[in-house]
C-alpha cells in the first residue's frame, strides 16, 4: 500500500533541549517528547532534590519516571531524517526554492549538495556535525558537547570557519609575499648564473686560444732548435765525410804499396829486385801521413744545458703566473668563512687510519682519539705505517673546502703537531723525509707550549699561544691552509697560500699526551 503523503512541520520533531531531530525519542508523563540522552541529562541534575520536571512545561514528577523509547515516534523521525538528507543531497535546483517556500523551513541553513554526507554525521550519535571544539581541535555534534566535550571551548562551525578563513587569508598573503620575494631572488639568481656561464665560457675560450698560441709558439721554437741541431750535425758530418774519403784513399794507396813491396821481397831475380826497389821508393813519396784532425766525440751538451735552463726558468715563471691566476680566480669564489658557524658549513668527519699509526700510539673511540703511550704496541708491519716518527694519518682525503677541529689536554703534555700531507710522504727511512713539516710533502703546526709552523724543513715561529681547541681550514683549489684558536671567536694563528698538486690528508704527531678529533657541535 502506498504511504500517505502528509505535510509536517520539521520543528515538531525537534528535541526542546538540543533543538535537533529527536534521537531515541521518549515521551514523559506530561506528553512532551525528548531525546533519551537529553532528558536523562536534565533529570540527572535533579537527582539531589528527588523532584523531576519537564524541561518544556515544568510539570513535576515524583518519583523519577521510567523512560521507554517511543518506537512509533522514532520511526516517524527516522523517515523524516532520511527524507531530509535525500532532499539536501539532491542536485535539483527546484528543491531549494521549495524549501524556502515552506514557512517552517525558511530558517534552515542550506549548503551545497555533497556526496560525502556520511563524513558530516557524528559516528557516535548519528547527528549532523555542526559544532567545533577548540579544546580538542575537532568537529563534533551537539550531543558531543554534553558528554565527551562537556566544559570544552566550543563554537559553531560557521564561527570557527570565519576565524580560520581569516587565518587562511593571512597565510595566503604571507605565502604570496614569499613567492614574490623568491621569484625575484630566482630571477636574479638565474641572471647571475647565466652571466657567470657566459663569462666562464668566454674565459675558457680565451684561455684555450692563448694556450693554443703558446703551444704553437713553443712548437715553433722547438722546430727552430731542432733545425739548428740538424744544421750543426750536417756541418760536422760534411767535414767528417771529407776526412773519411781522404783516409779511405790513403788506405787504398798504402795497401797497394804494401802488396807491391811484399811481392818484391819474394822475387829471386836480383836485377829485377834492384830496379823495382828504386822505382817503388820514388813512387811512394814521403812516409809521413797527412795531418788529419778528427773529433772523436762531437757534443751537443751546450744545447742541452741551455734547454734545461730554459725549462727551469719557464716552470718558475709559470708557477708564479699561475699563482696570480689562482688569486684572481679566488676572488669570484664564495666569500671566505669568518665565524665558527661559517666554518662549520665545511666540517668533515675524520677518522684516524690504524695502518699508519706509529707503534707507540694507541687509537680509541672509533679511531677519533690518539694517545702516546711509550709502549710498543703489537701492530702488524704495514707498508703505510710510520716507523721513525710518532705520527698517524687520517683515512679521508681533503679536496675542495674542508674544516675540522681537534682538542688536546694542555696538562702534562709533551707536544703535538696538527698537519696536512700528501699521501706519498715517506713512511720509513730518514726522519726528515717522514716527519710532518720537514719536507715538501707536508705542512705542520707544532704546539708545545709555543707555536711553530713548519714546511720543507723551514720554521716560522708564531707569537700567539695555542688554545685547547684548534680549528684547521683547507681550501684545496684556492691553495689556502689556515689554523685557528677556537673559543667564542675564531683567532687566526697562521695562514698559508700555495698550490696543492695532490689530495691532502690530515695527520698528527703526538708525544706524551692525547689528541681528540672534535665532533661538530
Amino acid at each position: 500500500m502506498a504511504e500517505a503523503s502528509i505535510s509536517v512541520d520539521h520543528d515538531q520533531f525537534n528535541c526542546p533541549v538540543c533543538l535537533d531531530l529527536l534521537k531515541d525519542p521518549v515521551t514523559v508523563p506530561c506528553g512532551h517528547s525528548f531525546c533519551m540522552v537529553c532528558i536523562n541529562g536534565c533529570w540527572d541534575k535533579e537527582d539531589r532534590w528527588g523532584i523531576y520536571s519537564c524541561p518544556q512545561c515544568r510539570e513535576t514528577f515524583t518519583p523519577r519516571p521510567v523512560l521507554r523509547k517511543n518506537n512509533m515516534l522514532a520511526e516517524v523521525v527516522e523517515k523524516l531524517k532520511k527524507n531530509t538528507e535525500l532532499q539536501a543531497a539532491s542536485p535539483a535546483p527546484h528543491y531549494a526554492g521549495a524549501h524556502y517556500e515552506v514557512p517552517a523551513w525558511k530558517k534552515h541553513n542550506l549548503v551545497k549538495a555533497s556526496t560525502q554526507l556520511q563524513e558530516k554525521i557524528c559516528s557516535q550519535h548519528d547527528r549532523l556535525i555542526e559544532i567545533y571544539c577548540r579544546t580538542d581541535q575537532r568537529s563534533i555534534c551537539y550531543l558531543c558537547t554534553m558528554e565527551e566535550h562537556k566544559d570544552h571551548d566550543t563554537v559553531s562551525a560557521t564561527t570557527e570557519r570565519t576565524e580560520k578563513q581569516n587565518q587562511l587569508k593571512e597565510m595566503q598573503e604571507k605565502l604570496q609575499q614569499r613567492i614574490q620575494e623568491n621569484q625575484k631572488n630566482l630571477q636574479e639568481l638565474e641572471q647571475t648564473v647565466n652571466t657567470l656561464k657566459v663569462s666562464a665560457q668566454a674565459a675558457v675560450e680565451d684561455s684555450e686560444r692563448i694556450f693554443t698560441e703558446l703551444i704553437r709558439s713553443i712548437e715553433k721554437k722547438r722546430s727552430e732548435v731542432t733545425e739548428l741541431i740538424r744544421d750543426q750535425e750536417k756541418a760536422e758530418l760534411s767535414g767528417a765525410e771529407e776526412l773519411l774519403e781522404k783516409l779511405q784513399q790513403e788506405m787504398a794507396d798504402l795497401k797497394r804499396r804494401h802488396t807491391e813491396l811484399e811481392q818484391l821481397s819474394h822475387t829471386e831475380d836480383h836485377i829485377h829486385f834492384l830496379q823495382s826497389f828504386q822505382s817503388l821508393c820514388v813512387s811512394s813519396g814521403s812516409d809521413d801521413s797527412p795531418s788529419i784532425t778528427v773529433h772523436q766525440h762531437p757534443s751537443f751538451d751546450g744545447v742541452r744545458k741551455s734547454l734545461s735552463e730554459l725549462k727551469e726558468r719557464l716552470e718558475e715563471f709559470c708557477r708564479e703566473e699561475f699563482r696570480k691566476i689562482h688569486l684572481q680566480a679566488f676572488q669570484i669564489l664564495p666569500s671566505q668563512p669568518k665565524t665558527r658557524e661559517d666554518f662549520l658549513q665545511y666540517f668533515v668527519q675524520l677518522t684516524l687510519d690504524p695502518n699508519t699509526a706509529y707503534n707507540s700510539l694507541i687509537l680509541s673511540e672509533d679511531n677519533r682519539v690518539v694517545k702516546y703511550t711509550g709502549t710498543v704496541q703489537p701492530y702488524s708491519d704495514h707498508p703505510e705505517r710510520f716507523t721513525n716518527s710518532f705520527q698517524v694519518l687520517c683515512k679521508e682525503s681533503l679536496c675542495g673546502r674542508c674544516y675540522w677541529e681537534i682538542e688536546w689536554n694542555r696538562r702534562w703534555f709533551g707536544g703535538f703537531s696538527v698537519s696536512v700531507s700528501y699521501k706519498e710522504i715517506s713512511r720509513k727511512g730518514r726522519r726528515k723525509d717522514c716527519s710532518f713539516g720537514r719536507n715538501s710533502q707536508s705542512w705542520s703546526l707544532h704546539c708545545s707550549p709555543s707555536l711553530c709552523f713548519n714546511h720543507n724543513n723551514k720554521e716560522t715561529y708564531l707569537l700567539s699561544p695555542p688554545s685547547s681547541r684548534i680549528g684547521v681550514y683547507v681550501d684545496h683549489s684556492a691553495g689556502t691552509l689556515s689554523f685557528y684558536n677556537v673559543s667564542d671567536t675564531m683567532t687566526l694563528l697562521h695562514t698559508l697560500h700555495t698550490t696543492f698538486t695532490q689530495p691532502l690528508y690530515a695527520g698528527f704527531w703526538v708525544f706524551r699526551g692525547t689528541v681528540r678529533l672534535s665532533d661538530k657541535n
